[in-house]
């Protein structure tokens, strides 16, 4: 019957479709731009896109705790290091390099992810102030004696310019010191950990004054319009998600591209939570105190700067007090047990679309494997041997039913040549050969369709997945996550899928074989730009699909012939 055939061609062009569209979600986003190398990060420009309360434009902190706009003058009276002399710090997993003028976090390096894999050693610059790329992490504090207005950034100072986390200790403090016009001393504080790619940020005020010192707590990531550095293996020009997330009690993943952040800004008040800038395997994050409420508010700048933020509530420091107000910020992999542990909620920014249900214990397997077998290539093999076990007798029903459908082959062009054009009575013959054989003509097009969520959830999970960036199979393929150089696995996928159909019944229409004939070609160029470790699980698919169809084949045409 026509309509059989059409519902499977039809499936498999939903994957194929599904698969592009996932590739090409946001290709709004502009193309990646070349990169000749690591550029030495700049002093920022960070006056602008702080939290004025002045400026209307800019979302109101907690409606309890609206700091008055600060005073123009500025409030720093030591004498600080230049701000063109950045602060580097380096631990085991992070290069990261503080900007004195705010206190900002202007440069990050993962030492433990390369920029590329070209033998250089270049670690991936995550975060960045320089001719390539704006994308920084900025905090400070507001308010009647606050430090920081839209205009005014205070300057810190330091008791060196560079910090190293030395062998043997586990963690590392760098304190930035400032001492404003109403007698405070404030110190901000960094504070590193071994093996860790969070970072906390904490402010303390010493009260030396006569009179109560009151002030707000933001922190901010601010990044331009640049293209994603994280998403440079893709082909065909095809982006990941970029943009802005964040989490509610409501919603626990909202997510928001640039267009969608200048379009319509977003400001909720929330409990815990945390804000984050989301690319393809990296994120950086803002988590501010889970015991308290706070704003969460994002912005794009009249120079076209994206920002997400959050801002705290006021606290007040009575004189002769002390009081301490802390963050953390992460920028690193995503990793998403890691993120998990980390804030409830921030694993979502690996991000696995509407089937997530099927993604993660796909993940949790894949991982497993990956224990057992040390290598991610080998892992997706093995995943793919159990997927296809898990679905054995769906797929030996569908590949029966194919069978005894090309076992029908000459029946059915007899009744094409005995009923000619009459569509009706060549329809009513079929149907009745069909109850003689007991054969269900729907057989083999279901259990595809119940496959389906399972094939374009683990593509989601591979996609998704840092684990696989840079991991080497074997021979030629030395990133999963990238497409293959020489084409191999999509050449032997497209002949694997050329060899599936022979084993098929040949359509009975022209048109419908001339559509059959070009999936495997059409595919074969889908698939070419694809991450290998995609290819791969296909590959792996489709040659087990042929073993178990051509035997259940060779069992029924033996067993009874036409």
């Amino acid at each position: 019957m026509d309509y059989v055939r059409y519902i499977l061609i039809g499936a498999m062009l939903f994957v194929g479709v599904t698969l592009l569209i996932k590739w090409q979600e946001f290709d709004k986003m502009p193309a990646p731009a070349p990169i000749a190398g690591v550029q030495q990060p700049q002093s920022s420009d960070n006056d602008a896109a702080i939290p004025d309360p002045a400026d209307e434009s800019i979302p109101q902190p907690l409606a309890d705790a609206i700091p008055d706009a600060p005073d123009e003058e500025t409030k720093n009276t030591s004498e600080p290091v230049s701000s063109e002399g950045l602060i580097s710090v380096q631990t085991d997993a992070l290069d990261m390099r503080i900007d004195p003028k705010g206190g900002d976090i202007v440069y990050v390096a993962l030492l433990n992810h390369l920029a590329n894999l070209d033998g250089s050693q270049t670690p991936f610059v995550l975060l960045e102030n320089s001719a390539a790329r704006t994308y920084i992490a900025q905090s400070g504090l507001i308010g009647p004696n606050g430090t920081d207005s839209g205009k005014k950034r205070p300057l810190f100072s330091a008791a060196q310019t560079s910090y190293r986390l030395a062998d043997g200790e586990d963690e590392l403090t760098v304190e930035l010191k400032l001492r404003d016009d109403s007698g405070a001393d404030i110190s901000k504080r960094y504070h590193f950990t071994r093996d860790s790619y969070v970072v906390g940020v904490s402010y303390v005020v010493n009260n030396d004054g006569k009179q109560d010192w009151q002030a707000s707590m933001f922190a901010q990531i601010k990044r331009d319009n640049s293209a994603d550095p994280g998403a440079e293996s893709g082909g065909m020009g095809m982006q990941p998600f970029l943009g802005g997330a964040t989490t509610s009690a409501e919603e626990p993943y909202i997510k928001f591209d640039f267009e969608e952040m200048a379009e319509k800004p977003y400001q909720a008040d929330v409990q815990g939570g945390w804000i984050a800038m989301v690319q393809h395997y990296f994120v950086s994050a803002w988590i501010p105190s889970a015991d308290q409420q706070h704003r969460f508010s994002t912005t794009v700048t009249r120079s076209g700067a994206n920002i997400i933020r959050y801002t705290g509530p006021r606290f007040k420091v009575a004189p002769g007090a002390q009081h301490t107000v802390s963050t953390q910020f992460y920028a690193g992999p995503k990793d998403q047990y890691v993120l998990r542990d980390i804030s409830e909620g921030l694993d979502l920014t690996v991000d696995y679309g509407w089937l997530w249900w099927i993604a993660q214990p796909l993940f949790w397997l894949l991982t497993k494997l990956h224990g057992i077998f040390g290598n991610w290539g080998w892992s997706i093999i093995a995943l793919t041997f159990i997927i296809k076990l898990a679905f054995f007798r769906l797929s030996a029903t569908s590949y029966r039913s194919m069978a005894n459908m090309r076992r029908l082959q000459p029946k059915m062009l007899e009744l094409r040549e005995r009923f000619g054009d009459d569509r009706q009575k060549m329809s009513q013959a079929t149907m009745e050969l069909y109850k003689k054989e007991k054969i269900n003509p729907l057989g083999g097009c279901l259990p595809i369709l119940v496959q389906m969520p399972v094939f374009i959830a683990l593509y989601w999970t591979l996609m998704e997945s840092v684990e696989l960036r840079h991991a080497p199979f074997m021979f030629w393929i030395k990133d999963l996550s990238a497409m293959d150089p020489f084409f191999v696995l999509p050449l032997i996928m497209g002949a694997s899928m050329w060899f599936q159909q022979k084993l098929n019944p040949a359509p009975p229409d022209p048109m419908q074989a001339k559509i059959m004939q070009w999936m495997p070609i059409v595919f074969t160029f889908l698939f070419l730009w694809f991450p290998s470790g995609l290819v791969l699980y296909w590959v792996t698919n489709n040659l087990l699909s042929i073993a178990q169809q051509w035997v259940i084949t060779r069992q029924i045409e033996n067993a009874k012939p036409a």
